[in-house]
């Protein structure tokens, strides 16, 4: 009978355990199409502290031209076939969003604005790659890329129809051809180890942040891949290329319909690629969309809808009771690279030592791109920032006013 007994009450027990937990669950705030706001206080944070942490980021906006094609040329323009072919859009005052508990508790500059993301970007393409694998079109990220990606024709019209001027040039792009190529795993990929080789979209993967020693761009032996760290466009493009043809559909739209639409993100974001980057795809012309704007192109998004995805990564992955992405997608991506011990997937830049962000948790983690663009996700505090044109010197030094202001 005492047997009987104590099992009733475990099970009571847990069944209350489980109860309290979907309750506290339930509890977490998800904002709808209207974002509702909070005072600092009414989350336990001290309102002159904050801002105070907003007068150190407007005090410290980039003092690079808001013209993105002027700074483009100032910077990546000067490496080796460093046109942009993508479009740029002239960039808006130093702006910022900072949640606390799901809730907006201050904002400034013009959240509003569409602007540039740069790199950014690269963490939306890891998603729709991470969404290729929650629904089975990706088997494993330890898989190598090469089957998965056949021949592709690009959409490239002759300027004349008279096709023995292009006599013995290849009609169809093989991303993965090579020797070393067909070695590369997702994981490579999705990690920037890969050392793909080769040029896409006439940007050799040499010429992005080329070595000040010219004599190795074309001459240098291929590292294993996995086995170095490369911050490389050309080769985050091929895996958008290589994502499109496993979805075979555009990935704006893969995007919208899987994520932004579910985390009620504005009409306004839009994600774009090159002038010559389209390929046909099942009798369809199809643009290959671009992981960043180093050539320009890439994620152009408000200040709110960059707040909307850190907040889903901040709850990994979850939007109300649905889970959007995976956990074990979000763990992945935020799991260090072991050739660059601050990187995830692209484009998680981690806290794992210390060093990125030193007044930070350890925990913590950004979605970081040119310009700078920073998505703070801080899941101790439960805080996601928003900072947009903001010195990368400065990153810490806001992040530390940030958290001060947290009682």
């Amino acid at each position: 009978m005492k047997k009987l007994i104590g099992i009733v009450v475990f099970v009571a027990a847990t069944t209350l355990c489980a109860a309290q937990k979907k309750k506290q669950e339930s509890a977490v705030y998800y904002p709808g199409k209207e974002w509702q706001s909070k005072t600092p206080e009414a989350v336990g944070m001290d309102a002159a502290k904050l801002q105070e942490a907003i007068v150190f980021a407007i005090d410290n906006e980039v003092q690079n031209p808001r013209s993105m094609e002027e700074n483009h040329y100032r910077t990546f323009g000067k490496e080796p076939f460093g046109d942009a072919i993508g479009p740029m859009k002239d960039r808006g005052s130093q702006t910022g969003v900072i949640i606390k508990n799901g809730y907006i508790v201050a904002e400034w500059g013009d959240p509003e604005r569409p602007d540039m993301s740069h790199s950014v970007t690269k963490s939306f393409l890891s998603t729709t790659v991470g969404l290729a694998y929650d629904k089975g079109l990706i088997k494993s990220i330890q898989d190598t890329v090469y089957p998965y990606v056949p021949a592709i024709q690009v959409y490239a019209p002759l300027p004349t129809a008279n096709k023995a001027d292009h006599f013995g040039a290849a009609d169809m792009l093989d991303l993965f051809a090579t020797p070393n190529n067909r070695k590369i795993t997702w994981n490579d990929m999705l990690r920037q180890t890969s050392d793909w080789e080769g040029t896409l979209w006439g940007k050799p993967d040499w010429a992005d942040r080329p070595s000040p020693t010219a004599s190795e761009w074309l001459t240098r032996a291929r590292n294993v891949p996995g086995s170095v760290y490369e911050y490389n466009d050309t080769r985050v493009n091929v895996l958008a290329l290589a994502t499109l043809n496993v979805w075979r559909k555009p990935l704006p739209q893969v995007l919208k319909e899987n994520i932004m639409d579910e985390i009620n993100a504005s009409t306004t974001w839009r994600w774009y690629g090159y002038e010559n980057s389209f390929i046909i795809l099942d009798g369809q012309i199809v643009q290959s969309v671009s992981g960043g704007g180093h050539w320009g192109g890439g994620m152009i998004i408000n200040a709110y809808d960059m707040a909307r995805f850190g907040y889903l990564t901040l709850r990994k992955g979850k939007w109300n009771d649905k889970q959007l992405i995976s956990e074990q997608w979000i763990n992945w991506s935020t799991t260090l690279t072991p050739a660059q011990i601050g990187y995830g997937f692209m484009n998680y830049f981690l806290n794992t030592d210390g060093k990125y962000l030193p007044s930070a948790p350890t925990t913590a983690f950004t979605h970081i791109g040119n310009g700078t663009n920073m998505i703070y996700v801080d899941r101790e505090n439960d805080i996601v920032a928003v900072v947009r044109w903001i010195d990368n010197k400065a990153l810490d030094g806001f992040v530390n006013a940030l958290l001060k202001a947290v009682k």
